[in-house]
């Protein structure tokens, strides 16, 4: 019996897919509405400009902190580009949006983000308070 003439082999052959990788061929443009879902990872945040000039502040919405489990003045550990990381304290902002963070000018150059870049923010619970913190410069023997 040939291929042609058995009534199975073109039930199982199936229909040809329009895509390289071998996926089911998609009518909808998913690129164009990317931006609009929801993200899967919810320490990603969105970098915005702060409002305060303090350097060791994050600030998320209220959402963002219950999502993440966090309280006002927890410490986190953002990471950034270029393998780049820092600690920063929480603080609720109620005016910002969720899956963004309000950081600052000199923290963003820190971790070597611009607006709109992505950075993650994850909790750091093992960092205990300083009472006293002292530094010794640099002697130079002339």
């Amino acid at each position: 019996m040939v291929a042609a003439e058995d009534p199975t082999h073109s039930e199982t052959k199936g229909k040809v897919k329009a895509d390289p990788s071998g996926a089911e061929a998609k009518d909808v443009d998913e690129t164009a509405t990317a931006i609009l879902k929801k993200k899967k990872k919810p320490n990603s945040l969105i970098v915005t400009d702060a409002t305060n000039d303090d350097n060791s502040i994050i600030a998320l919405s209220n959402n963002t902190m219950e999502t993440l489990q966090l309280f006002r003045g927890d410490t986190v550990l953002v990471k950034g580009k270029k393998r780049k990381d820092t600690v920063l304290i929480v603080l609720a902002d109620d005016d910002l949006d969720d899956g963004s963070a309000r950081i600052n000018r000199v923290v963003r150059h820190n971790l070597r983000v611009k607006h709109g870049d992505v950075i993650t923010v994850h909790p750091c619970p093992d960092i205990k308070y300083v009472s006293l913190f002292s530094t010794i410069g640099n002697l130079i023997a002339s």
